[in-house]
């Protein structure tokens, strides 16, 4: 259900679907909901709002809406909703798999094929499984990080012939930044949450209170509310000149995330998908896994 606060006025129109009612006096909103049914919820304190987007999201009726109500409903929740929402949800994704397609300009070349990765990750202690799946480029490539055994360092393989020779090398050497401008550690969303939650403090210094587009975009089959930031000095002071990130409709993160350099050019692109939280049990991150290929 999409709750929102319960009132007099709130009686539905001739066609419309009934309000169910929910938990604490509140209504539901079918997803044929009005667009005054829907602004509602800006009614709301923020606190509720990011509960109201958590039932939305978990329930299946946030991705029921049309794209025309979800850019509505976003552009009327208030400015502190969206970071206390994907701040709370990055903190259940300690522990989870998934894989992402990842496509960068490195030394000025855009790579036309996008990286396609299976991830295993672990906040605490940071462990980071990666596999570059077969329609990847760097097909069968793998890489183990465990900071337990050295959080400098990162074991690796290449794909291909090459695929029995693994080595150690610095998380931010030369060879282990050749295909990224990411480190190992940076790989999971919560990095992308954290680097939005950072910029926006930079935003609203400089007087940027709110994203300069909200549109509904489809990455990879699935929808996302996209916000896009337009920064008025770019780099360095800001991490891009432009950055748009694709809120995922079902969970509490960025599903997407592309950013923009000074002259204009996409400088890095990446996509979420198939995130699941598991438990994993040593074996996830260890080399001698006899799934793996070291």
């Amino acid at each position: 259900m999409i709750v929102v606060p319960a009132r007099a006025q709130d009686t539905p129109t001739p066609g419309a679907s009934p309000a169910v009612p929910a938990q604490g006096g509140d209504t539901a909103v079918p997803s044929n909901a009005s667009s005054a049914t829907l602004l509602q919820v800006s009614s709301l304190p923020v606190e509720r709002q990011v509960a109201w987007l958590n039932h939305a999201a978990q329930s299946g009726d946030l991705e029921k809406l049309s794209d025309a109500q979800l850019v509505e409903l976003f552009q009327s929740l208030a400015p502190a909703t969206l970071p206390r929402y994907v701040e709370a949800g990055s903190a259940r994704y300690r522990e989870y798999e998934f894989q992402t397609y990842g496509q960068q300009r490195i030394k000025g070349v855009w790579q036309t094929q996008p990286a396609h990765l299976l991830v295993r990750y672990r906040q605490d202690p940071r462990q980071v499984y990666i596999k570059w799946l077969a329609d990847s480029r760097n097909a069968g490539q793998e890489t183990i990080y465990d900071e337990t055994k050295d959080p400098k360092q990162l074991y690796a393989h290449q794909g291909g012939a090459f695929s029995f020779v693994s080595i150690w090398t610095p998380i931010d050497s030369g060879r282990a930044l050749a295909q990224s401008h990411h480190t190992v550690r940076e790989l999971n969303i919560g990095y992308v949450t954290d680097l939005y939650l950072s910029e926006l403090r930079k935003y609203r210094a400089a007087g940027i209170d709110k994203p300069s587009k909200i549109e509904v975009l489809t990455e990879f089959g699935e929808r996302v509310v996209a916000f896009t930031w337009e920064t008025p000095t770019g780099q360095p002071q800001f991490y891009a000149k432009k950055v748009r990130l694709g809120l995922d409709l079902r969970h509490p993160f960025f599903g997407t995330s592309e950013s923009w350099d000074n002259s204009g050019e996409l400088f890095e692109k990446f996509t979420f998908v198939d995130v699941t939280p598991k438990h994993f049990d040593d074996s996830a991150f260890d080399p001698k896994n006899p799934q793996y290929r070291f």
